[in-house]
């Protein structure tokens, strides 16, 4: 077997300096001599035909006449389609009749299609080590770094999405979350409908679910979301509610003021729900998803499902215009380490886990943020050199 093919480099336990990433090696024999990809018409509408390949989140590429590509638009648990436009990573509930899936199982290029791990996946050592866990509360943050990326993210031009849970709201860590906002580090942001309800809460009365800023539970609190709900609800939408002065400041005011696109979806507990929120599972999906395939970092903030189907959803690297390779930034933050743990369990082997509450993860990763760039400004910082793998 070709070297470089059987090279397998562990992903590191700390969050690393992006990493750009080489494509296979495609003069080798095993992919130079590989078969093209065989494509089969789906049986039905929304059915894959037996032995589908069911996609990862790494990168993939498929021999078709002759020519190693990859298709568009790549996420796990998906098909492989080739349609007049091109080859595409598809849903199965969006197929046609008809529509050309390629088959196989194999990975290895004997197939047709090359799932190069390489970069991403390493064989255990070993070798016996003490704080070899990925996950741990234990472990050292590397703010500086994280802050480093992001400010890069926003030089580039790039697409961070942040998701975020009503825990990021409650801990006071709202102010933070509106200057990343404001300040061009937020290009997307995906949540549920408690986030814009406490959020919004918290503009109208000062509390969160009745819990007053010093965290002291008030007097009829506990129906003060649902008045807010309500007040949305008669100006029409969020947007709306903003431009009538209903909402005055926080995390929702600042996506609608800076024209920052929110992906609002429900869940069977919602109450209300405002009326931007999206009920329909698979419409929310959908809405996300228009995010995900254009997303350069993702930020994923106390909040396991939103998480979790936000990586489903995430390539586990970006494309760049040139068409070279680099890792798709991904930072979990969550009091616990289940949720980090469970995250990576589901196939987002890429995410770093940052075991904190929300409150200080925001706090601290915004002074950092402000400290690099008080620091380019004095023209004390370099850019850090990029590090590559095979």
């Amino acid at each position: 077997m070709n070297k470089d093919l059987g090279k397998r480099i562990l992903f590191p336990t700390y969050l690393s300096d992006v990493t750009t990433l080489r494509h296979p090696d495609f003069n080798s024999p095993e992919l130079a001599n590989a078969p093209d990809a065989t494509f089969v018409p789906a049986p039905a509408e929304g059915v894959l035909p037996e032995n589908f390949f069911s996609t990862t989140n790494l990168p993939t590429y498929v021999r078709i006449k002759g020519a190693w590509r990859m298709p568009r638009e790549p996420r796990m648990d998906s098909a492989l389609v080739l349609d007049n436009d091109g080859l595409w990573v598809r849903e199965g509930r969006r197929l046609k009749k008809g529509d050309m899936v390629a088959v196989g199982s194999a990975e290895d290029g004997s197939e047709g299609i090359y799932v190069h791990t390489g970069s991403f996946l390493a064989d255990e050592e070993g070798e016996f080590k003490f704080m070899t866990s990925e996950v741990s509360r234990e472990k050292p943050i590397d703010y500086s770094l994280m802050a480093h990326i992001l400010i890069e993210e926003r030089a580039r031009g790039g697409y961070p999405i942040w998701v975020t849970g009503p825990a990021l709201v409650h801990s006071r860590a709202r102010a933070d979350m509106v200057w990343f906002i404001e300040n061009g580090f937020v290009a997307a942001l995906l949540a549920g409908n408690a986030v814009a309800v406490h959020d919004i809460e918290a503009s109208i009365f000062g509390t969160t679910l009745g819990m007053t800023r010093t965290g002291e539970a008030t007097i009829g609190g506990h129906g003060l979301h649902m008045r807010a709900i309500n007040k949305v609800r008669a100006a029409g939408s969020i947007s709306k509610a903003v431009e009538q002065g209903v909402i005055k400041d926080g995390i929702m005011h600042a996506c609608v003021v800076k024209g920052i696109p929110f992906v609002l979806t429900g869940s069977i507990r919602d109450d209300g729900p405002l009326p931007e929120v999206i009920t329909d599972t698979l419409a929310a999906q959908d809405a996300m998803k228009r995010h995900t395939t254009r997303a350069t970092m993702a930020v994923l903030i106390a909040t396991a499902l939103h998480a979790i189907a936000t990586g489903n959803m995430l390539p586990a690297f970006v494309t760049e215009k040139d068409g070279s390779l680099r890792e798709l930034p991904t930072i979990c933050v969550d009091s616990s380490e289940f949720v980090v743990s469970k995250l990576k369990d589901r196939g987002t082997h890429q995410a770093f886990g940052v075991v904190t509450n929300a409150q200080d993860f925001m706090h601290i990763l915004r002074l950092y943020v402000e400290r690099e760039l008080m620091d380019r400004k004095a023209g004390k910082s370099a850019a850090q050199p990029s590090k590559v793998r095979a």
